[in-house]
């Protein structure tokens, strides 16, 4: 019985040890054009990850969102949207609408994935997993997770944070912000 317990108890350490360890890059979602996408790709790439709505009044943050990935991806930085319908329902369009909308409008080049839900019931399992390893709640469309290289959360920003707020661009730089 005492075996029984201690190999029940191991496994379920085990399996907890396991979920901690998962990474970013561990993670399929669907691209804007419904492709399969292995965010493992980004192995060795500081990435921020941003849900995003094109009805919004957050919507202009898309420009410089596009600027600070043209200014930092020779460093190995990206930025990744992930439209989503959650607040106000400020993201209507279909995946082929969302996409012209950010090139027309942005000239969105960063990688725009598939429309998904960044909370409630219909949460996706990537969100799953930011929302609980920073115990945070996505507030609003463009709230910001850093991920560094090794796909591991460096921090988040609440959605109002700019994309060249020094909190980012410190993180990109690797320099400390001294907290």
């Amino acid at each position: 019985m005492k075996h029984t317990i201690f190999l029940i108890a191991l496994l379920f350490s085990a399996t907890t040890f396991a979920q901690n360890n998962k990474t970013f890059h561990q993670f399929t979602v669907d691209d804007i054009m419904g492709e399969s996408f292995d965010l493992g790709q980004f192995r060795g790439k500081k990435v921020l990850v941003v849900n995003t709505a094109s009805k919004c009044g957050l919507t202009p943050q898309y420009e410089d969102l596009e600027k600070l990935y043209q200014t930092y991806r020779e460093r190995n930085f990206v930025v990744i949207g992930f439209p989503a319908n959650n607040f106000m329902k400020q993201e209507p369009g279909s995946n082929e609408e969302i996409a012209e909308f950010c090139q027309k409008n942005y000239g969105v080049s960063f990688p725009i994935m598939a429309k998904i839900s960044v909370k409630g019931d219909d949460i996706h399992p990537l969100y799953q997993w930011l929302t609980k390893e920073t115990e945070s709640q996505v507030g609003w469309n463009f709230q910001k997770y850093m991920i560094d290289e090794n796909g591991r959360i460096a921090g988040w920003v609440k959605p109002q944070t700019k994309p060249f707020d020094p909190t980012i661009i410190q993180w990109i730089e690797g320099k400390s912000t001294g907290e």
